[in-house]
C-alpha cells in the first residue's frame, strides 16, 4: 500500500495567488492612470470614474491586509520599528488616497500635535494599516475626513475621523473581540479590525502594547477611529 502524495499547502497557495494579484493589480492601476491622464476635466468628474479610483483602492487594500494576515499566521511579519515624522508620514498617507478623494468629493486634512513631532513605529506596517481605515473612511464619508496624531497618556495615537454616520452600534460594543464573523447584511469579516489590532499589538514597549479603538464623535461626527501605540 502506498503513501498518497501530499498536495501543496493550501494556505501557501493562496498566499502566492494573492501575491501574484497583488502585482497584476499594480500593473492595471498603472496602466488606468497613465489612461486617466489623458481624460478630459469633464470626462474626470463623471461618477464612474470615482467608483473605478476607490475600486482600485479597496481591492489593493484587501490584498495587502491578506498578505499581512498570512504572515502573521507563520510568524513571517518582521517589525522594523523606527522614529518617524509624522507629518511626512500622515501627509504620505493622504497622497496615496488623493485620486480617490478627488473624485469622490472628499476634503481630507491633517493635524499633528506640534509636542509630538516623530512617532516610534513600523512605517509599512502602521502604513498598510492606516491604508485600510482610510479606504472604510473614505467609503462612508460624505465630505470630509480628518487625521490627527498626538500623545495621550505616554502613548502616541493616531485617529481617523469622518463625517458619516458612523461605525454600527454592534461593532463598538464587540470591537475588542476582533474578529467578530461576517455580517450577513454589510457583508463584514471584521478581518480589517483584527488585522489593525494584531499589528498594533506587535509594537509593544515595557509591557504595553499598542492597541485599536472605534468609537463614534469626534469633530467630524462619524466613525472616528484610533491607533494607540506605546
Amino acid at each position: 500500500m502506498t503513501d498518497q502524495p501530499q498536495g501543496p499547502d493550501f494556505s501557501m497557495v493562496i498566499a502566492s495567488t494573492v501575491h501574484d494579484m497583488k502585482n497584476s493589480l499594480a500593473i492595471l492601476s498603472q496602466a488606468h492612470h497613465n489612461w486617466v491622464e489623458r481624460l478630459s476635466q469633464e470626462q474626470l468628474e463623471h461618477p464612474e470614474h470615482g467608483v473605478m479610483e476607490y475600486e482600485f483602492a479597496r481591492l489593493n487594500g484587501m490584498l495587502v491586509q491578506l498578505l499581512g494576515l498570512y504572515k502573521l499566521g507563520v510568524n513571517q511579519l518582521p517589525m522594523q520599528a523606527d522614529y518617524h515624522d509624522l507629518d511626512d508620514f500622515i501627509e504620505a498617507q493622504l497622497v496615496h488616497h488623493k485620486e480617490v478623494l478627488d473624485s469622490r468629493g472628499i476634503s481630507a486634512s491633517y493635524s499633528v500635535d506640534g509636542l509630538t513631532p516623530l512617532g516610534f513605529f513600523d512605517r509599512e506596517l502602521i502604513g498598510s494599516v492606516l491604508n485600510n481605515i482610510m479606504v472604510n473612511a473614505i467609503r462612508y464619508a460624505d465630505k470630509a475626513i480628518a487625521i490627527t496624531a498626538g500623545e495621550q497618556g505616554g502613548e502616541l495615537f493616531i485617529t481617523i475621523n469622518d463625517d458619516g454616520r458612523g461605525y454600527p452600534a454592534s461593532m463598538i460594543e464587540h470591537q475588542h473581540e476582533l474578529v467578530q464573523g461576517i455580517n450577513p447584511i454589510s457583508g463584514s469579516t471584521g478581518l480589517g479590525l483584527y488585522f489593525a489590532g494584531h499589528i498594533a499589538s506587535l509594537h509593544a514597549r515595557n509591557g504595553v502594547a499598542g492597541r485599536v479603538e472605534l468609537a463614534n464623535g469626534g469633530a467630524l461626527g462619524g466613525g472616528l477611529f484610533t491607533l494607540f501605540l506605546p
